[in-house]
């Protein structure tokens, strides 16, 4: 049952919770790129002049809209053309001119630099002072305890508990998210004399609109260091994942332990020694209709001894399945069963286990731990700082801030398709990182530009 205002409440579309004053910012943005500003802000609830669509009343309805609420946008402005904190304003104020009283914001903060996040949160509270309830959906307790008045924990698809924040603690509340104490920081081994694995030089390549994406990078991975690409999203980490899985075509030199790998192709690469975690396991890295066995054994089902004289056997699959499973603690019901019936967490063990299999010299990590609760993640960060003391290179792309400065050894910032610093985990601010992110280069002493 819903109570909506005191009364029983029937949803059965998103047109019925807009009806009733309820909006939803996905985490993913719902927005035409090709439309302008204004034209999406008022999509499907346009004002109307007769039969036609009166766009001098709706583009001044945006106007009056976005200085109310103080969130400031260019009505005539491409989508596509305006940058992602602009896109999320855009967001809020498609929720707030349908009249949303009730706002719900999953992970908001996913694609925003320390600053922006800092701007959102003064919009959220803006809102609340206003009259706007906040439903934020959040793995990031800093969020929960600088935002939230109350917090509900829900775990495995059930409500936890409920705690008024101002009376918890962040350790109060991730216990409940996970049922024990949780591990905030880790130790990494000092590590002297490191010789190159994966060496980069002058990389450049396009994305899928022909526009120049990276920008002659240069960078070395080495044995035993985790390296960190921060960066907010949609500035090249994408193409350089494809380029070094080689499946997007590139200018420049890649090399692995001195091999040339530039002309190589996926499983090339992939028999050379790099392996692959790639930023979308639901459409890159997983067959969510295939069991469990196909995806583990999916990089590797040509070899002995799961193929023996062309043919695949499958009681070999199976116990390499089992094995995999036990060793990586992948909660399934067996190698038969559904990936796509798993949890987050364990879908994603799934892919690690099958990259970390195949013993490789290098891997290239993307976003490993997005959409993951904090004990899935600490478990993934656990298994990249296991690599890094077998002496294995990681190349870590990620959003999280948090995460880039926990495991990383060093952390490369990548903006508008360059390498435009790199820092220091131990000694870098969340200002600093978020400054080089924006592609303030001068006002980060720390950063060594390349």
């Amino acid at each position: 049952e819903i109570i909506f205002d005191g009364q029983p409440a029937v949803i059965n579309s998103p047109r019925d919770d807009i009806q009733l004053g309820i909006g939803m910012e996905h985490q993913e943005f719902q927005l035409v790129p090709s439309l302008t500003v204004a034209e999406n802000i008022v999509l499907g609830y346009e004002p109307r002049r007769n039969i036609w669509v009166d766009r001098d009343q709706a583009r001044q309805q945006v106007i009056d809209l976005s200085e109310k609420y103080g969130l400031l946008v260019d009505p005539d402005a491409v989508v596509r053309e305006v940058p992602v904190v602009v896109q999320q304003r855009e967001e809020i104020l498609k929720l707030l001119y349908r009249q949303a009283e009730l706002l719900i914001l999953d992970e908001p903060t996913a694609v925003l630099t320390p600053q922006e996040v800092q701007g959102l949160f003064e919009i959220i509270k803006r809102l609340t002072s206003q009259g706007h309830t906040i439903i934020l959906i959040t793995h990031k307790l800093i969020e929960v305890m600088n935002l939230c008045d109350h917090a509900t924990v829900l775990r495995r698809g059930e409500k936890v508990g409920s705690v008024l924040v101002a009376e918890s603690s962040e350790a109060e509340i991730a216990r409940m998210m996970v049922g024990r104490e949780i591990v905030r920081s880790y130790e990494k081994k000092h590590k002297a004399g490191l010789s190159p694995k994966l060496v980069c030089k002058n990389l450049s390549a396009v994305n899928d609109r022909w526009l120049p994406a990276l920008r002659r990078i240069n960078f070395t991975v080495n044995a035993g260091e985790i390296v960190g690409i921060a960066g907010v999203e949609g500035n090249g980490q994408s193409e350089l994942v494809e380029v070094l899985a080689g499946l997007r075509e590139c200018e420049g030199e890649i090399t692995l332990n001195g091999e040339d790998l530039t002309g190589q192709n996926n499983r090339s690469r992939r028999e050379i020694g790099v392996a692959i975690v790639p930023e979308n396991r639901k459409t890159q890295g997983l067959n969510l209709l295939g069991p469990v066995t196909e995806n583990l054994v999916v990089n590797r089902y040509y070899k002995p001894p799961f193929t023996i004289r062309g043919i695949l056997s499958l009681k070999n699959m199976a116990q390499y399945a089992r094995d995999l499973i036990k060793r990586f603690d992948i909660r399934t019901e067996g190698p038969k069963a559904v990936a796509g019936t798993l949890s987050g967490g364990n879908a994603q063990k799934i892919i690690i286990a099958r990259e970390l299999a195949t013993q490789p010299d290098v891997l290239v990590a993307a976003h490993p731990t997005r959409g993951l609760d904090i004990a899935a993640a600490q478990y993934v960060h656990q298994e990249l700082l296991s690599i890094r003391e077998e002496n294995l290179g990681v190349l870590l792309i990620s959003a999280d801030l948090d995460e880039l400065l926990a495991i990383s050894d060093r952390i490369l910032v990548l903006f508008e398709g360059q390498i435009v610093g790199e820092v220091d985990p131990k000694t870098v601010t969340f200002e600093q990182l978020g400054l080089l992110m924006a592609g303030h280069i001068k006002n980060v002493p720390q950063a060594v530009e390349e």
